[in-house]
């Protein structure tokens, strides 16, 4: 059964997704998304993902907590900066962030987490140099971006470590 459904939970999701962005239920639209669910399944066990193991579950749930947070911040902010941008334009830039990250899915947590949040963009990860370049809206102190990022990867090497 392994071999059929080799990530049930993915396939399950992924045809939930199906069905509600078709928005039926016809018995042509579950063979079809079953289907495509499946062939998804099978070309993401292809990949070769690297598995993780996050160790402190409670300090995950916090973690997404203080994320949440961020977010919500970050929406006020970018809020004000488009309501005073007639005032004063936005001073966006680009940073680069050393990170001493080695988990490929704590990069990619952390990729989601700074996608997510509104006003910055994960731009490029440099393997070698272990360097992060980002993109941030409204950069009016760059240390407090620097430090957001270094409290996300700490967090991050604490979960994933």
């Amino acid at each position: 059964m392994r071999t059929w459904f080799p990530y049930p939970l993915l396939s399950a999701g992924l045809l939930i997704v199906w069905l509600l962005l078709n928005q039926s239920v016809a018995p042509g639209t579950i063979v079809m998304g079953t289907m495509l669910a499946t062939g998804l399944s099978w070309v993401t066990l292809k990949l070769g993902l690297i598995r993780s193991r996050p160790r402190r579950i409670l300090f995950a749930l916090r973690f997404g907590f203080t994320v949440a947070l961020d977010v919500i911040r970050s929406n006020l902010a970018v809020a004000a900066v488009i309501l005073r941008a007639r005032r004063r334009p936005p001073s966006s830039g680009f940073l680069t962030v050393d990170l001493d990250l080695d988990d490929e899915n704590a990069l990619a947590l952390l990729a989601c987490v700074m996608t997510a949040t509104p006003g910055t963009a994960w731009l490029e990860y440099d393997r070698r140099r272990k360097s992060l370049l980002f993109h941030v809206l409204d950069m009016e102190n760059e240390d407090v971006w620097i430090q957001t990022i270094k409290r996300y990867e700490a967090a991050l090497k604490e979960i994933f470590g």
